[in-house]
């Protein structure tokens, strides 16, 4: 579920102060029609703004599974998030990073294109990495079609799943 599905425009910006984004929050967990589902994934914004908090406060979390990107900023806003889920007592699982790694298409060779991982910052701080993702063009093409349940690589989902449901 997103907000951008209600817009009369998908190019209208959502400018929205914490109370009306809270009361939509709470109106998605209330009145969307989730059916019979194992797992609620809610992809938050980066950092601790207004929606995660609202979030965390008002959603029954079994964990808060953060995700993060080989740069050193993106280890710093996760560690602020992770503490700030600390704070919540809500469990953290862990993070994965996603964009670790990429796979030449010609030479099958891996590369690292945002340089070496600082997932030791997250280690530093008690956070373990549960999984390491790879850039792969595939997921966008079909994210733009609109059919990300039809990405096939095994290995990686079975990485992920592992990740998300070990915990």
């Amino acid at each position: 579920m997103s907000i951008n599905l209600l817009l009369d425009d998908p190019y209208k910006p959502v400018i929205w102060r914490g109370p009306i984004i809270a009361n939509v929050i709470k109106q998605f967990w209330e009145e969307v029609m989730w059916g019979e589902i194992d797992y609620l994934l809610v992809d938050l914004p980066p950092g601790t703004s207004d929606a995660p908090l609202t979030i965390m406060q008002l959603l029954p979390l079994n964990g808060f599974l953060a995700v993060t990107s080989p740069q050193s900023l993106s280890a710093m806003v996760v560690i602020k998030a992770v503490n700030m889920a600390n704070m919540l007592s809500i469990p953290v699982l862990g993070a994965l990073e996603n964009m670790s790694y990429a796979i030449c298409p010609y030479c099958h060779q891996t590369w690292k294109p945002f340089g070496s991982s600082h997932s030791e910052e997250l280690r530093e701080h008690h956070i373990p990495i549960l999984a390491k993702l790879p850039i792969d063009p595939s997921i966008a093409k079909l994210g733009d079609e609109g059919k990300l349940e039809a990405y096939d690589d095994t290995k990686v989902m079975q990485t992920l799943l592992t990740a998300i449901t070990s915990k």
